[in-house]
């Protein structure tokens, strides 16, 4: 079993700064890419950014140079440093850990922009 945990949403004003975390915890062995996504209601889960186990990044046109991908392996912790948030970045931020081949999913976590 492959736990994945995020934390870090919540409420900011627009042109603000949150941070998002997500530690995978459990039967893990290796993992190989990590990354977050985003899904409004009604449209479909989409990729905001990834990070290869060696550092290699990459980025939604919508974030570029102001969301900073970030991962610690010795912790099985990817981070999302989100700066000059504008309120279309509100959505539910779902964490992935590409895991033997096998994507896992954390639970999702609220990040809400205040105009």
């Amino acid at each position: 079993q492959v736990q994945l945990v995020e934390s870090g949403g919540g409420l900011v004003q627009a042109g603000g700064s949150l941070r998002l975390s997500c530690a995978a915890s459990g039967s893990i062995f290796r993992i190989s890419s990590m990354g977050w996504y985003r899904q409004a209601p009604g449209k479909q889960r989409e990729l905001v950014a990834t990070i290869t186990s060696d550092g290699r990044t990459d980025y939604a046109d919508s974030v570029k140079g102001r969301f900073t991908i970030s991962r610690d392996n010795a912790k099985n912790t990817v981070y999302l440093q989100m700066n000059s948030l504008k309120p279309e970045d509100t959505t539910v931020y779902y964490c992935n850990a590409n895991i033997r081949g096998f994507p896992y999913w954390g639970q999702g976590t609220q990040v809400t922009v205040s105009s």
